[in-house]
């Protein structure tokens, strides 16, 4: 049997609990909900025990205020409040941010005026969020996920990684997680060759030469020199969508050989050509290694002083993924020592980097501030995405990116 329900304010009604007020009085929970075409269209919700047209229903779901009708009939939602959706940042695309004030109660941190959302910011305006909008920035931890109380549904992080979420606590409480993976691929990939280029063709070392004065020839035979992509055997691990694009990329630039680390050979890398191997093997043939993976236990600190040792002297390291796969300090003394002959990196611990950090000191070092998908086409489509991550998950429906937890 179906019951429907017409209304403007699109309310989940999972978890809901319909109580006959004549009749039986049997309690059920609705299990699902269909999608509303368009505003005001009916609302179909599963229900089990409607066989007689007389029974009069009232619907119960936390503190809201609820319909009641009579079984099989259309009836219509009382007068009910927006869900709340908590934004930390008033800096995410203006049209995003518009789309969930639309629909929704909204609530911005001031990031602009106020910085970051501290933890204690976060904890007190959570309060009765049904969705949160964030970014890697937001440590959204249990104790955030438990101030939200019963009301969340969804967080949706303007990121592909989700390290920054306590997704065990998110599991726990049956609250969805939504994020951006796809649309920044191409972004990142571009920036992780950038990256590799400025490095080995030492551009901002030069570029910051001719501001200092000391671009005193026209020509010099081996000035400002680096290693040439063309006939190199670049390494690449993590082998997902921006590592094969990253390969991709590289094959333009007529390379010998690229080397992925994984477990088993992937199609994707058969396809170009691309050799899979282990870990230690790709440090010792790479002359270019490049770091896409994701963070996880089996990766944090993995580039310790071991790796950097297997690694060739004339070798150059990249990282694009996250900076907790690097011991910073190892890397350092690596790149002091000539162990490696250079490093660029677009992530790194912690973020913001603090002026004064020893790796900012040194020439063969390229850092930049983690601007791998820092396209303005692809900034709007990851907070689009957010957004219709938050607006399906409150309607229950499939999300265009859920994480599975």
């Amino acid at each position: 049997m179906e019951e429907v329900c017409s209304f403007r304010s699109y309310q989940s009604l999972i978890g809901a609990i319909v109580k006959c007020v004549h009749g039986n009085n049997n309690l059920i929970k609705f299990d699902k909900f269909f999608k509303c075409q368009q505003p005001g269209a009916p609302v179909h919700f599963q229900t089990y025990f409607l066989s007689n047209p007389n029974v009069r229903l009232v619907i119960h779901s936390g503190r809201r205020q609820f319909i009641e009708g009579f079984g099989l009939q259309k009836v219509k939602f009382a007068s009910m409040s927006k869900p709340k959706i908590l934004i930390t940042r008033s800096d995410y695309p203006k049209n995003s941010i518009e789309a969930l004030e639309s629909k929704y109660n909204v609530e911005i941190w001031d990031n602009v005026k106020n910085g970051d959302i501290t933890k204690k910011d976060f904890v007190e305006r959570v309060s009765g969020a049904s969705g949160i909008f964030c970014c890697l920035n937001d440590r959204v931890d249990k104790d955030v996920i438990e101030a939200a109380g019963p009301s969340l549904k969804v967080v949706s992080t303007m990121s592909v990684g989700v390290d920054h979420v306590d997704l065990k606590t998110l599991k726990s409480k049956g609250v969805r997680l939504g994020y951006t993976p796809d649309v920044l691929t191409e972004a990142t990939a571009e920036l992780t060759v950038a990256l590799l280029l400025a490095t080995s063709r030492r551009l901002l070392e030069s570029n910051q030469a001719i501001r200092n004065g000391e671009w005193t020839s026209a020509w010099a035979p081996l000035k400002w020199c680096g290693p040439a992509l063309k006939g190199s055997t670049v390494g690449i691990y993590g082998y997902g969508r921006i590592g094969q694009s990253v390969a991709r990329k590289l094959k333009a630039f007529e390379v010998s050989r690229i080397l992925y680390g994984s477990a088993q050979e992937k199609p994707e890398g058969k396809a170009i050509g691309a050799i899979q191997t282990s870990l230690d093997n790709l440090l010792k043939e790479s002359d270019f290694v490049i770091v896409t993976c994701a963070l996880s236990d089996k990766t944090r600190g993995l580039f310790n002083k071991d790796k950097f040792a297997m690694m060739k002297s004339t070798a150059i390291f990249v990282n694009s993924s996250r900076g907790a796969v690097v011991d910073q300090d190892a890397l350092h003394d690596a790149l002091v020592s000539g162990q490696i002959r250079a490093a660029g990196l677009d992530v790194m611990t912690p973020e913001p980097l603090p002026s004064n950090h020893p790796l900012l000191s040194l020439q063969n070092c390229v850092i930049l501030p983690h601007i791998g998908s820092a396209t303005y086409q692809t900034r709007m489509l990851m907070a689009d995405m957010v957004v219709k991550n938050i607006t399906t998950a409150l309607h229950g429906e499939e999300m265009p990116a859920e994480y599975a937890l």
